[in-house]
């Protein structure tokens, strides 16, 4: 019966095509619909669910139009047709910037369509009308106000139009201004005290178009909305609000903070005052929030993330650390009061499955921004003593906070933490509160001695005393929430031989057993995300197995199971997802054995570490495949987006590597862009470790090299692509990325001229022609390429034109040289630079003897474009100057144009 029933599912679609065709999409979409009711297999229902979206778009309901085509979208994220029929859809539907997005999608997927191309131009300038209608709003701003502060106003679209519109005006600077003067922060204030979420919403939407970028003015509704109001409104319940109020106390820190730099250069002593005091003050108000009993779980969070923010300094060039020590002193037991939370227990503070997590990376950032020994152990002695008052009290619940504080520092400054756990005692009570019969306790003390294991100090001591102790925990629990914490346990004191083939600490076969077991878990949505998350942290160990990799790129189930928890609320678990993912594509660092070391080795009879065959090139190309298929990328790019405190540095440096690892293939690259993976690159390649941002930047190379940078990166992330390239060239990198650097330059340098000039202000020229004289020859001609296209601008022209430079005479000899392709960039740069500057062909004789010969060879090249080059240039000399004409008619020149000119082959 089988067979048969598809048969009818795919006769009822052909009927639906013809029907479309005949131009009935009424009687189409009935065919479609019914064909769907049968058909199981995806494929064929993402394909009906496209064709409905193309009848529904004829029969004007767009908001089904664009429902069917989001189904076929995400059975397959490269189908161009469902793509532009959604696009179509939300346009009519009014969302344009999603309907844009789309467009790009398809522009990215196939460049060559010029009616995607057509399509996205349309759509651009109906939307720059947009903007333009809403900037003449200038005297609606009361009326908004108006429409908001009235009770009696009961239509509820009249209301949240207006406070769009506010918002949109809060974005432009004269808008922003109006509303300033028209009284506004005033009445901000009383729809922010009308304690309504979406009133509230739009007054702090629209704050922050007020202090972006204005330090007086944020210094203004500072001093009328107080502290405390914006504090007690980051505390609320209602999550949307308290995220918004973080939002808006960023940028307020941020203009207040550019107002410190730009007067500590010796004016206005005073104002610099104001504004750290303004600084404190609010700072103040966020460490007090972390322990107020009435302030929400979320709002705790935010508070956090904003400290870790605004409070280290951003660079160790700024050499004032003032703002983290006085944190320190004023915060730090406040901070560890959340670190030390034990979620459940009595009066404990209302906190999130992320709030201790980002209370390490807080401490974290605080201790790497001391400066000396004396700052560091006055760190120390706070923590100690921290822990000490409450592991010394004669109850159970002060231990369990004690221990609960040594895992919050292991996961932070684990200095500190390393510190804390060898205080009398306290290892002691972690592994007999490892055999308790309460779960709760059990967690923290199983936690604590896992996140000791990490740290390699104690590891041996734990290896020790504590692997039989997990052992029995793993294999007697009742409770999965403690068997899975006790894996990971086991994975990670198993996993010291690393890569290591040979070097297996767990029996043979056991490995695979606990990976089973993590993948397990990890798909059991039965499971809270807190206890899946270890599945997760247990995988991140097993898979430096090679045959644990490859098993688990082979379970779809598992692999979008860890994306999802990627994305989730749940951030502690980042590390975890990007180490697997760093091991599946095997792009951590591999370093090369020196073959003589190695017999050495062998003679001696040492250990000699072992790549597993499962690693070789084959094995790896095959797991991104399958990671891509997986949609590795939009969790990726998903999660960079979501500006996350436990996205730390070294996190982004292993999600860079990731990337540099999903764009090696360059087939890839297109898919990889539509899903994102274009737009996160730029963040993690100007933020983070150097390694991290030398990959992030070396992935951008790749994708700009082989596809169009315009589609690639729109608008204006194309500028902000720059920058990483431009970072590719320096001395200290590798001669590959050097190379890549500068091919994707080549490509930026040829779009446009205000391109031109960003690489020209990120001081680019000096390396790109230091890059000319490199011995390697793809160096030298990918300089010289990317040479030629920056002589399109004026100032690079005029470089060429410096009496004492020797520029112009390598471009000359360069057009000599055996490399075609060599030759065709350099007298390509002659035959611009000649036609341009009369000077210049002037300068040609005197800078070598070879100068003729050179021309005469281009001329007499098999290459048409070589010939053509020489041609312009030689005519442009001839324009020139009557004694460079005269040189050249002496010698054979005339003879050899004179036979050109005649030829048909060649217009």
């Amino acid at each position: 019966a089988g067979p048969r029933r598809q048969v009818s599912a795919e006769q009822l679609r052909a009927r639906g095509n013809a029907l479309f065709q005949a131009g009935d999409p009424g009687a189409a979409l009935a065919a479609y619909t019914e064909a769907l009711g049968l058909s199981a297999a995806g494929p064929e229902r993402a394909v009906l669910h496209r064709n409905r979206a193309a009848c529904y778009l004829k029969l004007e309901d767009y908001a089904k139009a664009e429902a069917d085509a989001t189904k076929a979208i995400e059975a397959d994220g490269r189908d161009v047709k469902a793509l532009f029929r959604r696009s179509q859809a939300l346009q009519q539907l009014g969302r344009l910037d999603q309907a844009v997005s789309d467009l790009q999608r398809c522009v990215s997927l196939e460049p060559r369509n010029k009616a995607f191309q057509e399509a996205l131009r349309a759509l651009g300038s109906s939307m720059h009308e947009k903007m333009k209608t809403m900037s003449c709003m200038d005297s609606k701003v009361e009326q908004m106000f108006q429409i908001l502060l009235d009770p009696e106003e009961k239509d509820v679209e009249k209301k949240q139009k207006a406070a769009q519109n506010l918002i949109v005006l809060a974005r432009e600077e004269a808008g922003a201004e109006k509303i300033f003067q028209s009284d506004g922060v005033r009445l901000l204030t009383q729809v922010l005290d009308t304690a309504k979420a979406d009133l509230m919403l739009a007054a702090l939407r629209t704050l922050v178009g007020l202090c972006s970028g204005h330090r007086s003015r944020t210094m203004a509704i500072l001093a009328e909305l107080g502290a405390p109001r914006l504090s007690a409104v980051l505390g609320v319940e209602h999550e949307q609000v308290s995220l918004a109020a973080c939002n808006l106390l960023h940028v307020m820190f941020d203009s207040l903070k550019e107002g410190l730099q730009k007067d500590f250069r010796g004016k206005e002593d005073a104002v610099v005052l104001d504004s750290s005091r303004d600084l404190k003050l609010l700072i103040k108000h966020l460490l007090e929030l972390l322990v107020l009993e009435g302030a929400s779980a979320h709002g705790r969070d935010n508070a956090l993330n904003l400290l870790i923010k605004v409070v280290p300094r951003k660079s160790p060039k700024e050499t004032n650390n003032s703002m983290s020590l006085w944190v320190i002193d004023q915060g730090l037991k406040k901070i560890l009061e959340v670190g030390s939370t034990v979620c459940g227990s009595p009066g404990s503070l209302p906190v999130t499955e992320n709030s201790r997590m980002s209370a390490s990376v807080l401490l974290s950032k605080l201790y790497e921004d001391l400066k000396c020994d004396a700052e560091r152990e006055n760190f120390h002695h706070m923590c100690e003593d921290y822990v000490k008052s409450w592991f010394e009290g004669p109850e159970l619940p002060g231990k369990l906070r004690a221990i609960q504080t040594v895992s919050c520092l292991l996961q932070g400054p684990s200095d500190a933490g390393n510190r804390v756990l060898e205080l009398e005692g306290i290892m002691d009570s972690v592994l007999s509160l490892c055999a308790s019969v309460c779960e709760a306790h059990q967690l923290v003390a199983v936690e604590a001695l896992i996140h000791a294991a990490d740290k390699a100090k104690r590891a041996s001591f734990i290896t020790a005393n504590g692997v039989s102790l997990l052992k029995e925990i793993y294999k007697h629990s009742e409770r999965d929430s403690i068997r899975i914490r006790a894996l990971v346990g086991l994975c990670k004191l198993g996993s010291a031989g690393g890569t290591d083939f040979s070097m297996k600490q767990f029996a043979e076969g056991s490995t695979m057993k606990l990976a089973k077991q993590c993948r397990k878990w990890l798909c059991n949505e039965a499971i809270d995300t807190g206890t899946r998350r270890w599945a997760v942290e247990g995988l991140a160990y097993l898979t430096f197995d090679a045959d644990v990799k490859e098993e688990f790129v082979e379970d779809k189930a598992a692999m979008q199971a860890m994306f999802h928890l990627a994305k989730s609320e749940d951030r502690s678990v980042l590390y975890a997802v990007a180490s697997t993912l760093v091991n599946c594509t095997n792009s951590y660092d591999h370093e090369e054995p020196d073959p003589q070391m190695l017999e050495l080795a062998k003679y001696a009879k040492q250990h000699i570490p072992e790549q597993h065959p499962k690693d070789k090139p084959e094995f790896v190309k095959r797991r991104v495949r399958k990671l891509l298929t997986a949609g590795v990328v939009s969790a990726l790019a998903c999660v960079v987006k979501s500006e996350n405190p436990a996205l730390t540095n070294s996190c982004r440096e292993l999600i860079s590597r990731v990337f540099l690892a999903l764009v090696e293939e360059a087939e890839d690259r297109g898919g990889v862009v539509a899903q994102g993976g274009g737009k996160a690159l730029i963040p993690l390649s100007l933020e983070g470790t150097e390694v991290g941002q030398t990959k992030a930047a070396q992935a951008l190379a790749k994708i700009t090299i082989t596809s169009n940078p315009e589609m690639a990166f729109p608008g204006e992330r194309i500028y902000e692509v720059v920058r990483p390239l431009v970072s590719l060239l320096h001395l200290q990198r590798t001669g590959l990325e050097n190379f890549e650097g500068l091919m994707a330059l080549t490509n930026l340098a040829g779009i446009s001229e205000r391109l031109r000039q960003k690489i020209l202000k990120e001081r680019a020229v000096p390396m790109i022609e230091g890059y000319m004289f490199e011995e390697h020859e793809l160096i030298r001609l990918a300089a010289t390429e990317c040479m030629c296209n920056m002589a399109m601008s004026k100032e690079v022209q005029e470089l060429f034109l410096a009496e004492d430079s020797d520029r112009l005479k390598l471009m000359v000899l360069y057009s000599g040289e055996e490399d075609e392709k060599l030759r065709r960039a350099a007298s390509g740069t002659l035959a611009m630079l000649t036609a341009l500057h009369p000077a210049i062909c002037k300068r040609i004789p005197q800078v070598t003897v070879h100068w003729l010969e050179i021309l005469q060879a281009l001329l007499l090249s098999p290459s048409a474009e070589l010939q053509h080059r020489g041609a312009v240039v030689v005519m442009n000399m001839m324009a020139a100057a009557r004694e460079v004409a005269e040189q050249l008619i002496a010698s054979e020149m005339l003879e050899i144009l004179s036979v050109l000119a005649k030829g048909k082959d060649k217009p």
